[in-house]
């Protein structure tokens, strides 16, 4: 497995080399955010490691711009900004799970193989998925509704995707934390309402029957349905 650390702290450099190549992995560094650009744009890895505070770029910046060239290598943040705001941030800007500094390098490399297989199961053939008009292609990535495209982020893309194999069923926050975001705990945030918000405006406004329903006191469900919400 190839990993790309984009990092500037020496010790923790120090340390996460020296644990994922104990593990088995190969590491390559970049000390600035602009060499991690150049890195990841024109080298294949299987994973980003990448801070947000970084010289040069940060990483916010670097997130998006190797996400205007390839939307399949998983990022994993590294932060030590824990904050509700800068977490939405983070993934928003194409991310696929964020890490808080101090933590625990099983966590790390536990979330690094989760990613991985994740991003491996997903090149897996799979068919298009069609309900009231929309159009969701698992490979291609692709999502149409009444033929017109909808422009989603990878973070915005998954979660619909884990609500359309889960149709007509209620999914909990947490179960939604676990499944888009790897994330097993509750981590006392509304990432999931923000992201459910977002993909509402994209996928329900404008179009007379809704998909995205939210039960009161349970979660959401994905379904075909004429109301707004479902209340208990």
């Amino acid at each position: 497995m190839k990993v790309l650390l984009i990092e500037d702290e020496p010790g923790l450099v120090s340390v996460i080399t020296r644990g994922l190549t104990v593990a088995g992995m190969e590491v390559s560094v970049a000390a600035d955010g602009l060499m991690g650009l150049d890195m990841a744009l024109n080298h294949q890895f299987d994973i980003i490691l990448l801070d947000i505070m970084l010289p040069g770029m940060n990483g916010v910046q670097v997130c998006k711009e190797v996400r205007k060239q390839n939307d399949v290598v998983p990022i994993l943040m590294l932060t030590a900004l824990s904050s509700t705001e800068n977490i939405v941030t983070g993934l928003n800007s194409g991310a696929d799970d964020y890490l808080a500094k101090p933590f625990q390098f099983a966590e790390l490399e536990a979330r690094i193989r989760t990613l991985v297989r994740r991003s491996k199961a997903a090149s897996t053939p799979k068919s298009v998925v069609s309900i009231a008009g929309l159009e969701v292609d698992t490979v291609s990535k692709l999502v149409k509704r009444n033929g017109n495209g909808i422009s989603l982020t990878a973070t915005e893309y998954n979660l619909l995707e884990y609500f359309v194999k889960n149709q007509n069923m209620v999914l909990s926050r947490i179960q939604i934390l676990e499944n888009v975001w790897d994330i097993d705990f509750n981590m006392g945030t509304n990432v999931v309402d923000v992201y459910v918000n977002y993909l509402r405006k994209k996928v329900d406004n404008g179009y007379d029957t809704k998909l995205i329903h939210t039960v009161f006191g349970m979660g959401y469900i994905f379904k075909e349905d004429k109301g707004d919400e479902i209340t208990n």
